[in-house]
């Protein structure tokens, strides 16, 4: 990553070992309490005694000078650590970088299939790559979030929004979870593909310019996006609470299509009819198609 982002030192893998160990305490691991005064969670030695590996190695692995796991070794750690899914498969994506795809694919236009789909939805919907850009929206979406067409491209990030737009931030009533699952979105990227470039160059430049990113950051937290609960605040419809979930086709692995959907017939599924009704009164139906433009 790039010079600004936070880093502790090591390797992304020893980082992330030792974020791990630290939320685990001594109790949850079965390990009896001596009455020692220790730093919160796991010791390496309590680590390494538990998944049946030398306190060397097991150092040695946290220092990035542990070679090439075993699997078994790494599901050992995993068992131990209490990892789950989503942390599990960012483990093995850190210790063992040559599973990487050597070729990026680099799907930055929403196909065909999908923008007509996008244009059909009566729910707030948007197209993302896996560093949270936004590359297709409808126009609920940008009732309900931003004008993303009014904005450059380096804005028209999720991650970026959340944290650098306070307008768009005072949005979330769920500020810290929506911002926590954003950076472990991150995190999950920068575990599949170290080398992307415009995710370097996003974390760097919110790690430089706000705080709460580079704590969260720090704490080597990851997340998959695919179905929760978003709560919103419009500034003129008030409270508004939404299901997210994200939908991915093998033809586009790495974009996402997101629907915003409220419970039928509930004060926020009112609050969404009447706002398709004031996008409808303020734009002229030609308009419909403007954001065409920012995808061909």
């Amino acid at each position: 990553m790039s010079k600004s982002e936070p880093t502790e030192s090591k390797s992304e893998l020893g980082e992330f070992l030792q974020a791990r160990r630290a939320a685990v305490s001594p109790a949850a691991a079965g390990l009896p309490d001596t009455g020692r005064q220790r730093v919160p969670g796991l010791r390496r030695e309590e680590v390494a005694a538990l998944v049946g590996l030398s306190t060397d190695y097991y150092v040695r692995l946290e220092q990035g000078r542990g070679g090439r796991p075993s699997e078994s070794m790494l599901e050992g750690i995993a068992r131990v650590l209490q990892l789950d899914d989503t942390q599990r498969q960012h483990l093995y994506h850190l210790a063992h970088p040559r599973r990487r795809a050597r070729r990026r694919v680099v799907e930055e236009r929403v196909s065909e299939p999908a923008r007509n789909l996008l244009e059909t939805l009566t729910v707030p919907a948007l197209v993302m790559t896996r560093t949270m850009q936004v590359i297709g929206w409808n126009d609920l979406a940008c009732g309900l979030f931003t004008d993303f067409a009014a904005r450059p491209d380096h804005e028209r990030n999720n991650a970026w929004l959340l944290f650098l737009d306070e307008e768009l931030a005072a949005r979330h009533r769920d500020w810290e979870e929506s911002a926590r699952g954003t950076v472990g979105i991150l995190r999950m990227t920068a575990g599949e593909d170290p080398d992307n470039p415009a995710l370097t160059a996003l974390v760097g430049e919110l790690a430089v310019r706000s705080e709460t990113f580079r704590r969260l950051w720090a704490e080597h937290h990851v997340f998959e996006k695919s179905s929760g609960l978003n709560l919103m605040r419009h500034p003129e419809l008030g409270d508004i609470d939404l299901t997210y979930v994200a939908w991915t086709t093998p033809a586009s692995p790495g974009q996402m299509l997101v629907t915003y959907t409220a419970e039928p017939g509930s004060p926020s599924a009112h609050a969404l009819d009447l706002l398709g009704s004031m996008i409808a009164a303020e734009r002229p139906a030609s308009s419909v198609r403007a954001a065409d433009t920012r995808w061909d």
